[in-house]
C-alpha cells in the first residue's frame, strides 16, 4: 500500500501543532488532569462543607436542654481551647454522626466570634 506524498508532512504538522497546543492548554488554558481536578474538589469539599454546617451550630445547641450553660463554657477559652470545648459540648457533631468533627468546630468557633457572642 503507498501513502499520499502530503502523509508525512501532514503527520509531522499535526505533531508540531499538538505539542505546542497541549502545552498552552496546560499552562494558561486552564486544562487540568483526572489527578489534579480530584484534589481540588477534594480540598473544596474539606474548606466549604464545614462552612456551610456552620448553620447547622445553633439548632444543635438549641436542642440541647443545657444549652444556657455552653455559652460561659465556651467563652472562657480561645484557640485550640474553644475548638476543644465545641467538640465536647457537641456542638460540632455533624447530625447522623457520633464523633464530633474538628473542621466543623473551628468554622462554628470563627462563627460565634463573627457573631459577637
Amino acid at each position: 500500500m503507498t501513502f499520499p506524498e502530503w502523509t508525512k508532512p501532514g503527520i509531522y504538522g499535526a505533531l508540531g501543532g499538538a505539542i505546542p497546543i497541549s502545552i498552552l492548554g496546560f499552562t494558561w488554558g486552564g486544562w487540568t488532569t483526572n489527578g489534579s481536578a480530584q484534589t481540588m474538589a477534594q480540598d473544596m469539599a474539606t474548606e466549604e462543607v464545614p462552612l456551610a454546617m456552620v448553620s447547622v451550630c445553633p439548632d444543635i445547641s438549641a436542642a440541647d436542654p443545657t444549652h444556657t450553660e455552653k455559652p460561659a463554657f465556651l467563652q472562657d477559652r480561645s484557640g485550640f481551647g474553644r475548638r476543644n470545648a465545641m467538640m465536647e459540648t457537641g456542638c460540632a457533631t455533624r447530625p447522623g454522626s457520633n464523633a464530633p468533627d474538628r473542621d466543623l468546630a473551628d468554622a462554628c468557633s470563627a462563627g460565634l466570634e463573627l457573631d459577637g457572642s
